[in-house]
């Protein structure tokens, strides 16, 4: 008897009145027998390669089977760091999209579906096009999964600009998401797994719990962000030096949401050695860096590249992730683009190609792409002479409430120092009080808005104020609130 009919029997004499399935792990040989009403029914029987069968047992997709083999010949370290979801994700080069492509200029295209007007151009309704200036070619259609050639482009051309760490480093090319958030779910899915940890400071987005923490079923290892004035840099080296040796993620978001601070350039400089000493002691670290606020930084010791520009090259077993976009650095907030990137030392452009192909596979598989009339808009905004003016002028107005921020709390730190303290900050958005004890922030909070027609923040332990939403004229005022309704709470 051959061994499959002797996987056979065994299978008959397994009873179910559902469809289940047997297997048997024999060195590099899997067997899959189907039991439908307790009547064995082989589906598949031979030899699968250990690289074609994903951990639950499936056979893995061809083709993310090959980019997991090229990874394991040229980039071992990366097929070390992604999850089973990472190492099952891939994009499709055959399918719709792949046969709509090929027949991308034939006379007749009856491929993709979408629908044409007579003329060839994208079927639309004249109430729509009519409040729009730009080629309904650039606005209807869909926009690829990984997002406009040009858009990538010329993202990448501003990356390298913003940040000139990045000179002579090899970096993937940007592939478009339906903004950071979901940047943010396709990077975290393709590197974590259910139970893993992720180190992060106590000062996080509360989303990241819901993105992250609950979506991953991951478990966030947690350390105070500031230590006296400054970054904590003592409970992040805890955490990257903790016994043991393996896969480490790490989220870094600066400026950070929603305490407003970014590292000094001396804190970055300490920040980078911790990373690069625990990649040499034998961990391999990926760091998911949420540039969100990117570029909102306003004191001359603050470090203005994002960590992604400087881990780049960094070690071999370092993977840095950029989750970037205009959301908040060119005010967009409803355009919903963003944009992920990676690089690593050592890392070959095929290398990164690999890992857009799986990030491509993720947004196939949950939005299919992104709002190409988002992403039209911003390629006109990016080639208009006026931008870099523009920028400046918007970069200009928050600094300006920023320094507004500054001086009210200077010259009120007595008057403000029994109902809350301020947390350091230097860039972004935001900035957080601390409430003396006694007082609860959610009372608080409540109390602005019924006396004092001021809303604030209360997350976490401590109130968060979006200086960068209030007129500068009306700052003071948002203090002074802030004072009264402490004081009516602190006395009551």
């Amino acid at each position: 008897m051959s061994q499959c009919d002797s996987h056979r029997t065994h299978a008959r004499n397994l009873s179910s009145p559902e469809t289940c399935f047997y297997f048997l792990k024999n060195l590099s040989y899997i067997y899959i027998l189907c039991l439908d009403s307790g009547i064995a029914a082989p589906v598949f029987c031979g030899a699968v390669r250990k690289s074609t069968v994903s951990l639950e047992g499936a056979p893995m997709n061809p083709l993310a089977a090959a980019l997991n083999d090229r990874l394991q010949e040229i980039a071992p370290f990366l097929l070390r760091v992604l999850s089973r979801k990472g190492k099952e994700s891939y994009f499709p080069k055959s399918g719709i999209l792949a046969q709509s492509m090929e027949a991308k200029l034939t006379e007749i295209n009856a491929t993709i579906g979408i629908a044409l007007q007579d003329d060839g151009s994208p079927l639309r309704l004249s109430s729509l096009e009519r409040r729009i200036l730009l080629n309904p070619k650039k606005v209807f259609p869909y926009a690829g999964c990984s997002g406009l050639p040009d858009l990538r482009n010329t993202w990448k051309r501003l990356q390298q600009e913003k940040n000139p760490a990045l000179a002579g480093k090899i970096f993937s090319l940007p592939v478009v998401t339906c903004a950071l958030s979901h940047g943010l779910s396709i990077a975290s899915k393709l590197f974590l797994d259910p139970g893993d940890r992720v180190i992060i400071a106590d000062k996080y987005w509360g989303n990241y719990n819901m993105l992250v923490q609950e979506r991953l079923d991951v478990h966030f290892d947690l350390y105070p962000f500031f230590a006296g004035e400054g970054l904590n840099l003592a409970g992040l080296q805890e955490r990257l030096l903790a016994p043991g040796t393996g896969k480490k993620v790490l989220i870094m978001n600066f400026p950070n949401n929603p305490a407003g601070y970014t590292p000094t350039k001396s804190e970055m400089r300490e920040l980078l050695r911790l990373i690069k000493d625990s990649a040499e002691s034998g961990n391999d670290i990926v760091v998911i860096c949420d540039d969100a606020y990117f570029g909102l930084v306003y004191e001359a010791d603050v470090d203005t590249q994002s960590p992604f520009a400087y881990l780049a090259g960094l070690h071999e077993r370092v993977l840095a992730v950029k989750v970037d976009g205009p959301t908040k650095e060119d005010y967009v907030w409803g355009f919903r683009v963003g944009f992920v990137t990676y690089a690593g030392k050592n890392l070959s452009e095929e290398a990164l190609r690999i890992l857009e192909d799986k990030t491509a596979g993720g947004i196939r598989s949950s939005i299919s792409s992104s709002p190409h009339i988002s992403q039209s808009l911003l390629l006109e905004a990016y080639a208009d002479p006026d931008y870099a003016r523009e920028k400046r002028e918007k970069y200009a107005l928050l600094q300006s409430r920023y320094k507004k921020v500054k001086a009210i709390l200077a010259a009120n730190r007595e008057r403000y120092a029994p109902y809350f303290r301020p947390l350091p900050f230097n860039s972004g958005y935001f900035m957080c009080v601390e409430l003396a004890p006694g007082l609860d922030g959610n009372t608080v909070r409540k109390t602005l808005i019924e006396h004092f027609q001021t809303g604030v923040i209360f997350i976490r332990g401590v109130i968060r104020l979006a200086y960068s939403a209030v007129p500068e004229d009306k700052i003071e005022t948002l203090f002074e609130n802030l004072r009264s309704a402490c004081e009516m709470n602190l006395h009551a």
